[in-house]
């Protein structure tokens, strides 16, 4: 895939583009990049057009200037659609991505084909109480990372990935990730209970792995029975489940999309 970078905005983002396919958006996890879909690149490569993106802060969306903000990554993928004049596209989000994913449709609906949302919850109803648990271990967590990266990096692969091979891979990348891009994240309770739920206009994936994170699997129950939409647990999968168990994953994407 290509790199490029959008103009007048901090977002390094990734393109293969075969004329005549339908787009897929990749959007990855936190503390990590674009590169946790390798496993999905040379999957769906020569099958569809495909688009990933550096949020903010990770990989090589870092030179931010004063007034960038999470808040505005929609916005700056929307400029990306209309410079690469994509009209729409299948958005594939795994947990801090399914945030933006969501966060996309919200405001540019037509523009999506389809959300697949892996990891995350329901940003447009969202329960703080169910998020209590993982709160409190994400600022233990945050905690090591004050410390060293090095060290928050080691106890984070083993949430955030269930095999060894996929533990090692996320480790490796999270080691990349600078400590000065934490305030970023502090303003994603802004993107939170922000719009309405309302009847979706495209098709809706929600899945987590069997070895998710402490909740994660309820909350997938339920924002699924809600929606009443296609629903997948993956087998021998964590938190970012399409590291764990790629070729699962990307069969229940072909599918899903088919």
């Amino acid at each position: 895939m290509k790199e490029f970078y959008l103009e007048d905005a901090p977002i390094a983002y990734y393109i293969e583009d075969l004329a005549g396919k339908d787009w897929i958006v990749f959007i990855h996890a936190a503390f990590v990049d674009h590169r946790m879909f390798e496993k999905q690149f040379e999957y769906f490569s020569g099958k569809y057009n495909l688009l990933a993106v550096d949020i903010l802060g990770h990989g090589k969306s870092v030179k931010a200037k004063k007034g960038d903000s999470i808040e505005k990554m929609s916005d700056w993928i929307n400029q990306i659609f209309e410079k690469r004049n994509i009209k729409a596209a299948h958005f594939v989000g795994v947990s801090l991505g399914a945030v933006f994913v969501q966060d996309f449709a919200n405001k540019y609906e037509s523009k999506v084909l389809s959300l697949a949302c892996f990891g995350g919850y329901d940003i447009n109803d969202f329960d703080f109480e169910k998020q209590k648990g993982n709160n409190k271990e994400q600022m233990k967590m945050m905690m090591k990372a004050m410390f060293s990266i090095k060290w928050f990096a080691k106890a984070n692969k083993k949430i955030s990935a269930y095999t060894k091979e996929a533990q090692e891979e996320f480790y490796n990348l999270n080691l990349q990730f600078k400590k000065k891009s934490f305030k970023y994240l502090a303003k994603l309770k802004n993107l939170v209970n922000k719009f309405p739920n309302k009847q979706r206009q495209y098709k809706l994936l929600i899945g987590c792995g069997e070895h998710d994170i402490a909740n994660e699997i309820e909350i997938v129950n339920e924002w699924a029975r809600k929606e009443q939409c296609a629903k997948v647990i993956l087998k021998e999968a964590g938190h970012c489940a399409n590291m764990d168990n790629p070729k699962e994953f990307n069969n229940c994407l072909q599918q899903f999309w088919r």
